[in-house]
């Protein structure tokens, strides 16, 4: 009777443990998130060296600048999680470093603040493991298996600030001076320095102990604005501009068109940019993940 007993509690037992071994993933749902990494842009400045287009082999490397990342991450379920970051990130272009003849005679430069928050749905490829990382003699438990793979898209809003150097080697503002005519034509509306844009890409986790993770992350912000590089249609009046901006004038003129004519010809409707392609940005962050425990009430467990 006594080991009929056993075995009908063993029995019984199994699919408790294995609903509660299934769940266990629910006490390990946070996840902090902060990373380093780079930036780059695809835009009408700079590129590779040849006619322009807004796909990766325009692609300007000696641009990559530096970004930061800093987020939380919830699992909806052992292979899916949504993810909550704030970027920061620099980006620039520059005729300067293209033998393009239409961009590099343009003479055009330009570098922003990238200042980005952005929530993402991510899809892992297989479920992430609990347990230790390594087998240790003497310590019984499930090997966790170490690297997680997962592609991601979602939405952002960000800001952004074009500038240049002046002249005198002083960097300014670009949007208050109107470079295409704005603030001077109904037709030339002034851009907004926030916008939104689609994140999409792919990055993948690698455990090292039980709630840490190292991993990498890349992602292309597919945005709807070309104005991050403050480029965008055509050419107006240098000397419209420099009238327009008052003391500031002689500099409003000059980075709207350094070549002061030499290029832009009579001025005025000449191709400065192509506004048919938005700007487009890129991150790739290497990142550190901690996983928080759950509290019973669903929160995170800072402590």
């Amino acid at each position: 009777m006594k080991f009929k007993s056993i075995i009908l509690i063993f029995l019984i037992a199994i699919p408790a443990l294995s609903i509660a071994q299934g769940n266990r993933w629910k006490r390990f749902r946070y996840e902090l998130v902060g990373g380093i990494g780079a930036t780059n842009f695809l835009g009408e400045l700079g590129g590779a060296d040849q006619v322009g287009t807004d796909f990766y082999k325009d692609l300007e490397l000696k641009l990559t600048r530096p970004s930061v990342n800093v987020g939380m991450r919830y699992k909806i379920t052992p292979q899916t999680a949504v993810k909550a970051g704030l970027t920061w990130g620099m980006v620039a272009g520059d005729d300067a470093l293209t033998t393009d003849q239409f961009r590099s005679q343009r003479s055009i430069h330009f570098s922003s603040h990238i200042v980005e928050f952005a929530a993402q749905y991510e899809f892992y490829l297989k479920k992430e493991q609990a347990g230790h990382r390594f087998r240790l003699k003497g310590i019984r438990g499930k090997k966790a298996h170490g690297l997680y793979p997962y592609g991601f898209f979602g939405l952002s809003a960000f800001w952004f600030n074009p500038r240049a150097k002046a002249q005198d080697g002083k960097w300014t503002s670009l949007k208050k001076l109107g470079t295409e005519g704005q603030y001077i034509a109904e037709t030339r509306r002034p851009y907004s320095r926030i916008s939104v844009a689609i994140p999409i890409g792919i990055g993948f986790k690698y455990k090292i102990a039980r709630q840490w993770l190292v991993g990498a992350e890349y992602g292309k912000r597919k945005t709807f604005t070309d104005y991050i590089d403050d480029t965008s249609t055509t050419y107006w009046p240098n000397d419209v501009i420099a009238d327009s901006n008052g003391e500031n004038g002689a500099v409003a003129a000059y980075l709207a068109d350094p070549t002061q004519g030499a290029w832009n010809g009579a001025g005025s409707n000449q191709q400065r940019g192509d506004p048919t392609d938005n700007d487009s940005f890129m991150f790739l962050i290497l990142t550190v993940n901690y996983t928080l425990q759950t509290t019973r009430g669903g929160l995170p467990k800072f402590r």
